[in-house]
């Protein structure tokens, strides 16, 4: 379609963006799998402090864990990723982008459990407990879920929004993951390197996957109009 970018054009500004995530968040793995002292203090201390705000407010703690509930990934998957997917499918015959959305979200998924995999860093060893994490602590799994989940949403539903909308959604994800990263804290289920790990991997890996599709259109053989391009917009086909 004319005026839309090549495929190479897009490849190449999905490498440039993933690219861009890639190195911060190689180097925070590194450091955090080379156990480098300035960043294990900073962690531990942080933890140490938030631990100790919620055995002071057994009512944050009261929170924090009903909250540690309802951000688990798969919740949000099957509650808000999943059914916003079917809705743009069904409803707002955005098919292409309905999949490029499952996709990334799969994608982000298994990248983050092959990073935990790899880095294979212990939970934070706190005193007295709240409860037992099981799994590697790098990256937070709870941020990096939630982070993907709400950019898919806001980048499926971009077309149908008006910039009122897209504003407010936006305010609204960023808040809610900034509670999961907070709620990750106060619970002492993972140390700050973790859930900023997580954000930076949920956010970036769903930004450049979104640059190597915008501008895409599916291939067709006949004269049907109407088909959808990866902005959204329905266009003819010649």
């Amino acid at each position: 379609m004319e005026g839309h970018p090549t495929r190479a054009r897009r490849l190449t500004r999905a490498v440039v963006y993933a690219v861009v995530v890639a190195v911060p968040l190689g180097l925070l793995a590194f450091l955090v799998r080379t156990q480098f002292g300035p960043l294990a203090d900073l962690d531990q201390a942080v933890i140490d402090a938030a631990t100790e705000v919620t055995r002071a407010h057994p009512r944050l703690q009261s929170v924090a864990e009903t909250w540690e509930l309802i951000s688990q990934p798969w919740v949000m998957y099957l509650v808000l990723g999943v059914p916003v997917c079917l809705f743009a499918w069904f409803r707002l015959h955005l098919r292409t982008r309905a999949w490029w959305a499952l996709a990334t979200m799969a994608t982000g998924w298994t990248v983050a459990v092959l990073l935990k995999t790899m880095v294979q860093r212990g939970r934070p060893v706190i005193e007295e407990p709240f409860a037992t994490h099981a799994g590697y602590s790098f990256p937070s799994g709870h941020a990096t879920n939630n982070a993907i989940v709400v950019t898919i949403v806001l980048l499926l539903l971009r077309p149908v929004l008006g910039t009122t909308a897209r504003r407010v959604l936006l305010a609204v994800g960023a808040a809610w993951v900034l509670l999961t990263c907070l709620d990750r804290l106060f619970l002492g289920a993972h140390f700050p390197s973790d859930v900023v790990a997580g954000v930076l991997l949920g956010c970036g890996l769903c930004i450049a996957s979104y640059a190597g599709y915008v501008g895409w259109s599916p291939p067709t053989t006949s004269t049907t109009p109407s088909k959808e391009s990866a902005d959204g917009v329905p266009h003819q086909v010649a």
